[in-house]
């Protein structure tokens, strides 16, 4: 077979040229911090996500910061059922010594923030089907302490959420409270589960618009909230605290702060490359990273050597990343080297690392998944030409 002389990447950096266009308008406006176009992206994401409760960031990082450093608060929430409003005390905050049930199959990104808010990691194993979250190690590994749980659509692949919320429910009949869920949807910007969007499945979801994801601001992220409420004060606390919308005596100086916040603000220019990036990310590219994903699905099925991961009808990954299980995985990814094909396992496993020690457990399907999983070229750049060429490579062995 003649090797192609480019190399096919695993990522692409998209960007439109009125991306280009309209942030240089921005930056010759004399404004370019969290104004109007943070506003009108919030507005598209709102209408995509079918949620009105999103807040944008400066990373998908602080998103994930933000979001653990609010679950510390006890909240009272107002829930309206039938037309009628009543006040849901559905959560009674977290100390220091609480843990959160977390995978450490993701970028560490995930897992840090736990750390900064003084809060300890319980690893969960994988689901070696799926790379996600293992749920039956999850049930079994819940306590007293458990006060939250952290997922990550791997790949972009959804989540049981059905199954995930009967073991909130549980807990909350075994234990009196129902542990918060946090979907990290870094990987999984526009996937589907039973017909909804993720982002819109009564949690809180934070998404990545990193320069390589499928939507990019250059850098960016949001989080998305079941509660109004909670909306509201993320909203202050991405900016130190402060009320942008109160009636100042002096415009420079803000009024009161009753809670402390951060820096974690997205600015007019990444939101101004979101807005324009959006529509052909949406209409086209993911589009046809699904396309290349479901050639693969049939092109790849029965090849020796080769394990596709579940795929089932009841969701729809938007395959940020395309993993596959082959043996000898060493030798594939040198078989791939030299196609010129550039392939990665993407993430290092976080409970390898020493800063987190202390929480090391036994995780037996990780350990076996970390020698298997790899993960080959799929986005909207891979030509269909070039998604043959990787389908004639893996066949011909390695």
């Amino acid at each position: 077979m003649k090797i192609k002389q480019n190399v096919i990447p695993l990522f692409k950096v998209f960007m439109t040229e009125e991306a280009s266009i309209e942030t240089s308008k921005v930056l010759m406006s004399g404004f370019i911090g969290q104004g109007p176009q943070v506003e009108k992206f919030e507005k598209i994401l709102k209408k995509y996500l079918s949620n009105d409760n999103v807040v944008t960031v400066n990373s998908a990082t602080s998103a994930e910061h933000l979001a653990i450093h609010m679950l510390k608060r006890p909240e009272k929430h107002i829930i309206s059922h039938h037309g009628v409003c009543f006040e849901d005390k559905c959560w009674n905050g977290m100390e220091e010594n609480d843990e959160i049930l977390t995978t450490p199959l993701t970028c560490t990104a995930t897992n840090w923030p736990i750390l900064a808010n003084g809060l300890k990691i319980k690893w969960v194993d994988v689901d070696p089907n799926t790379c996600n979250i293992d749920l039956d190690d999850l049930e079994r590994k819940i306590t007293p302490k458990t006060k939250a749980i952290v997922v990550v659509h791997w790949g972009g692949y959804p989540v049981d959420l059905d199954r995930l919320r009967n073991i909130q429910l549980k807990t909350l009949k075994l234990y009196g409270f129902k542990p918060v869920v946090i979907e990290d949807c870094a990987h999984a910007f526009g996937s589907m589960y039973k017909g909804k969007k993720i982002g819109s499945h009564g949690n809180i979801c934070t998404f990545s618009f990193q320069a390589i994801k499928h939507l990019t601001t250059g850098d960016g992220g949001c989080i998305a909230f079941p509660y109004e409420e909670q909306c509201s004060r993320a909203k202050l606390l991405r900016w130190y605290g402060i009320d942008r919308d109160d009636n100042r005596k002096d415009f420079r100086c803000e009024g009161n702060i009753p809670e402390f916040g951060f820096k974690m603000h997205m600015n007019d220019i990444n939101a101004t490359i979101g807005i324009e990036n959006f529509s052909m990310v949406v209409e086209e590219n993911i589009k046809k990273t699904i396309d290349n994903a479901n050639f693969y699905n049939k092109e790849l099925s029965n090849v020796p050597g080769v394990t596709l991961l579940e795929n089932k009808s009841d969701r729809q990954s938007t395959y940020w990343i395309y993993t596959i299980k082959v043996d000898r995985q060493i030798d594939f990814m040198n078989k791939m080297k030299e196609c010129n094909i550039m392939v990665s396992r993407v993430h290092e496993r976080n409970d390898i690392h020493t800063c987190v020690s202390e929480y090391r457990c036994h995780l037996p399907n990780l350990d076996k998944l970390v020698n298997e999983m790899i993960c080959i070229p799929v986005g909207w750049w891979v030509t269909p030409e070039d998604r043959q060429y990787i389908v004639d490579c893996i066949k011909e062995g390695w």
